[in-house]
């Protein structure tokens, strides 16, 4: 977990710096203040995503160290200084990603947060009615501060306008592009030249990493430029591998979450609750891809070490786990 957290933090530091002045990309300005940071990743969307996937993690360990805390004290037990001071480190390191996803200005970074968030509340209790009361009452809060005023009108009026225009573009070749809508049309424009190289080759697709090199052949009038994918990873992958392949990533990560899931009976609690961490880290990567590629910047190489973490605490379970 350590070297995810601390390069989590370094890149959330960066992506800060940029926030508050220190990016010079005159094209991300926000509000006339501000700069969508961006890390070390050049760009927001997958910064928002290092963040987003690693969240849960962080979330979730400090609530690991806080029922550990607590177990202690219901059983009058020595409070431990060492658990106290890692409570207050997952803690802090939760609260500094949180502010560089929000910093991101990416919209499928915060979609992707909010879905992993609910998966996390619902996979927490250990009884089927809890985990739907307490999903429940996560969503009713959520429509309260909505409705109620209290997000930020400037993150407010960033989701609203994305899914308005989500929702209202039907035909992308005669849609008037703005400021405003260029980069949900330019995804959708994508979107569009992918499901070409899928109806092309349904079965197989077009070739693994062969999107940016036929885009040309595929690519809608106006939209030249091929950015290396599909803002979208399942039409990506559509459209590279086809049906065969769409169908077998899907059956990976759905057996991942399967595992996942299992992997909740751990013993012991601090395990238990990292556990439930990767659920929301998977969950975030399945929302996340329908709007952009996670597998950039060298991020597939923390994903792996997610799923070997999820490997051996797996393995754990089927044997008999010595606890202190």
């Amino acid at each position: 977990l350590a070297p995810i957290l601390i390069s989590a933090l370094a890149n959330a530091i960066v992506g800060l710096y940029i926030f508050f002045g220190g990016s010079g990309a005159d094209h991300l300005v926000i509000g006339g203040r501000f700069f969508r940071a961006f890390g070390t990743f050049g760009q927001p969307n997958p910064f928002g995503g290092f963040m987003g996937i690693t969240i849960p993690i962080a979330l979730m360990g400090a609530y690991g160290f806080l029922l550990k805390l607590w177990q202690r004290y219901k059983s009058n037990q020595n409070i431990s200084l060492i658990d106290g001071l890692m409570l207050g480190v997952f803690v802090a390191i939760a609260a500094i990603l949180f502010a560089a996803l929000i910093a991101s200005w990416s919209r499928g970074a915060w979609l992707g947060f909010i879905i992993s968030l609910g998966v996390m509340a619902f996979a927490i209790p250990r009884r089927l009615s809890v985990s739907a009361s307490v999903s429940l009452g996560l969503a009713v809060l959520l429509l309260l501060l909505w409705f109620g005023g209290l997000i930020p009108q400037s993150i407010v009026a960033r989701l609203t306008t994305a899914a308005t225009d989500f929702i209202t573009i039907e035909e992308i070749r005669g849609v008037d592009i703005t400021s405003i809508n260029y980069a949900v049309v330019e995804r959708i424009a994508h979107w569009q030249a992918a499901i070409n190289m899928s109806e092309a080759n349904p079965i197989f697709g077009i070739g693994l990493g062969n999107y940016e090199i036929v885009y040309d052949q595929y690519r809608l009038l106006n939209w030249k430029e091929p950015l290396g994918h599909a803002h979208n990873y399942y039409l990506n992958i559509l459209a590279e591998t086809g049906i065969i392949g769409v169908l077998t990533y899907i059956t990976f990560w759905g057996s991942v979450f399967a595992i996942s899931w299992n992997t909740r009976q751990h013993p012991d609690l601090f395990t238990r609750s990292i556990v439930i961490g990767l659920l929301g880290s998977w969950t975030y990567i399945a929302v996340h891809s329908l709007f952009d590629n996670l597998y950039v910047n060298n991020l597939f190489l923390h994903i792996g070490l997610l799923l070997s973490i999820l490997s051996i605490l797996h393995l754990q379970i089927g044997k008999t786990i010595t606890l202190e």
